[in-house]
């Protein structure tokens, strides 16, 4: 029995992994997507993976010209040395004669032959062990139909298979996107797209249509075309990730709190800090962040509403400098843009503060700033639990803010993700003796008991203060209260 062959890397990250190791070699393969989607630029960095192992590589073109390869090529800052090269398919200087065209032949029959036929001289050359066809769209427009069209295509898979090269052939899809007939003579398809959003960069995406006798990761896969190439994100599923740790709660340095929480947030749990604009909500996650780096662990924030200045200017006017936690590498703060990252793209980053710098305690702040990442809200949802999923399974704590609209009375979130949360916390304004007041509750907790009581809180220069339980109040969740009777609790202004 022979042993089964390496495959063959196709140097795009993310991508073999998707392809559970890359390509089986000897096959032929499709790559198709419109114009501008990155086909090119992967094919170029499949053949620079093959030359990085000493094998030859030809990239055989019918649409781009030898000198835009190279120039595209050098964009990345790769060359097109030895062992590899580049054929440039033109038409014969016989095809452009007026009068050879005057034949009772059809020009695209000499043209057709004359093209497979100089292909296949070019590889016999050449000798390379991985083959770049770009594009398929014009052997299409050659052979004028379906049939003829399907004769050449296999003619050059039988061709590729006694040659015993590993083949990807690029479809631009601008000749006939209803034509199918690679499909089932390839051995995989790879399908790419770009998306347009009504604001922000364009979004690209990869999915696998097709693989041969060979499990691949399903669905739908962010990629971006950077200096330096493409670069896949393969689609998060938190079943794959998983690993011992204990559950113990993680208690606050406010005593207060811990009531509040019943003891404190368990390593591996996620939290929702839920509330209108300005009661703090950034802040107190602020602050789990703080105590957790104070316990010895790494804490991850990833800011999507707030500059990175300002932040820094508030936290340190409560006595947080969160420089010097940066620059000691125990606080990672990223400033995320929504408009120009994609949400398969955000999920590797907060993987690699994960796997890479063994972050124990994660922030995102906010979900209405990763909602703009998302084209609906259905896919929010889905990205969200596969996400929290990972993080609470790799004994992750996670903090999440959403700011709902409006300010008192009945307000609501944009998207609802409270059923994703294993602890939920409410923060609130409310009026009372002729005074704007705050007032904190935790209305969900899976994994223990907690306190079923309303806490007024103030920030002040000590950071977050919790006074004790509002007892003779009603309606303080609605925002207007009604006193009935004097409480006592009712912090004084001094007290923060």
């Amino acid at each position: 029995m022979t042993e089964p062959k390496t495959k063959a890397a196709t140097g795009v990250e993310g991508l073999d992994h998707i392809l559970a190791g890359g390509l089986q070699r000897g096959r032929v393969y499709l790559i198709e997507g419109s114009p501008g989607t990155g086909k090119t630029t992967i094919a170029t960095q499949f053949l620079l993976a093959g030359a990085e192992l000493g094998e030859r590589g030809l990239y055989i073109t019918l649409s781009e010209t030898e000198d835009e390869l190279r120039e595209s090529a050098g964009s990345h800052g790769w060359t097109f040395n030895d062992p590899l090269g580049i054929y440039e398919l033109v038409p014969p200087e016989s095809l452009l004669d007026e009068e050879q065209q005057q034949s009772l032949l059809y020009s695209s029959d000499l043209e057709l032959g004359e093209t497979t036929k100089r292909i296949f001289e070019a590889i016999e050359a050449a000798k390379p062990r991985r083959i770049v066809v770009d594009s398929l769209s014009e052997i299409r427009l050659l052979a004028q139909s379906s049939l003829r069209y399907r004769r050449q295509v296999l003619a050059l898979k039988h061709y590729f298979a006694r040659n015993g090269a590993t083949v990807v052939m690029l479809d631009d899809l601008t000749s006939d996107t209803h034509d199918k007939t690679v499909h089932s003579v390839a051995h995989g398809v790879i399908r790419l797209e770009e998306l347009a959003p009504d604001y922000g960069a364009e979004r690209r995406r990869l999915r696998v249509i097709k693989y041969r006798g060979q499990n691949f990761r399903g669905g739908f896969h962010d990629m971006v075309i950077k200096t330096g190439g493409v670069t896949v994100f393969p689609r998060l599923i938190s079943s794959e990730h998983k690993k011992e740790f204990s559950r113990d709660p993680l208690p606050t340095d406010s005593p207060e709190l811990n009531k509040l929480l019943g003891g404190g947030v368990e390593r591996g749990s996620s939290t929702l800090v839920l509330g209108p604009a300005g009661t703090g909500k950034s802040l107190l996650t602020l602050n789990f962040a703080v105590q957790a780096i104070g316990r010895g662990d790494t804490a991850a924030m990833f800011i999507f509403d707030e500059e990175l200045g300002l932040l820094f200017e508030r936290a340190k006017g409560l006595g947080m400098d969160l420089a010097v936690l940066r620059d000691s590498c125990k606080l990672i703060i990223e400033q995320v843009d929504a408009a120009e990252l994609a949400p398969g793209e955000f999920a590797q980053r907060v993987r690699t503060c994960v796997d890479e710098h063994a972050a124990q305690t994660v922030i995102i702040d906010s979900l209405n700033g990763y909602q703009a990442a998302m084209p609906e809200e259905k896919q929010l949802i889905l990205h969200m639990h596969e996400l929290l999923q990972f993080l609470n399974r790799q004994g992750a704590t996670t903090f999440l803010t959403v700011a709902q609209h409006g300010l008192v009375g009945d307000m609501r979130a944009p998207v609802d993700v409270t059923y994703l949360a294993d602890t939920v916390i409410l923060l609130r304004y409310f009026e009372a003796m002729g005074r704007v007041r705050r007032a904190i509750s935790v209305i969900k907790k899976r994994t223990s008991a907690h306190e079923d009581t309303i806490r007024e809180y103030r920030i002040g220069k000590s950071g977050i203060v919790l006074g004790e339980p509002l007892t003779n109040f009603q309606g303080v969740l609605r925002g207007v209260p009604e006193m009935i009777g004097v409480d006592k609790a009712l912090m004084h202004l001094e007290t923060a």
